[in-house]
């Protein structure tokens, strides 16, 4: 198989991997920070703009993919400290309509770039 990808312009990978892997019907998005665009802020203890951040770096490469928040099926959220829950849903719930897509938010010890939130998702064609 040939390896479809799309990369946006406006992200940058930390690593040997890209934006986004074309599956046929899935598309899967590696996972954003804040800090994976090329004009990163320092946005430590900002979990809501680094959350917004996150959405506005993944759905850039969606474009690249011709997907819209609506083609979502899946997002996984990485946070490095649950008392940012809340301040995360708060954008979180922003960025998709209702009925909401699956999702999974777990506590890790750390995220590469010292970023303190990191989000990845799933999305289905629907072509």
């Amino acid at each position: 198989m040939t390896r479809k990808i799309y990369n946006a312009k406006t992200a940058e990978v930390s690593g040997p991997y890209s934006h986004a892997v074309d599956a046929g019907e899935y598309i899967y998005f590696s996972g954003q920070t804040a800090k994976n665009t090329p004009t990163a802020e320092d946005m430590t203890g900002d979990i809501a703009a680094q959350t917004k951040q996150c959405f506005i770096n993944l759905f850039e490469v969606m474009k690249e993919a011709d997907l819209t928040s609506d083609d979502v099926v899946k997002v996984n959220v990485y946070l490095t400290d649950m008392n940012d829950f809340t301040a995360m849903n708060e954008v979180y719930e922003t960025q998709f309509n209702a009925p909401f897509p699956a999702r999974t938010c777990v506590a890790v010890l750390g995220l590469p770039l010292g970023a303190e939130v990191e989000i990845e998702m799933i999305a289905k064609r629907n072509k």
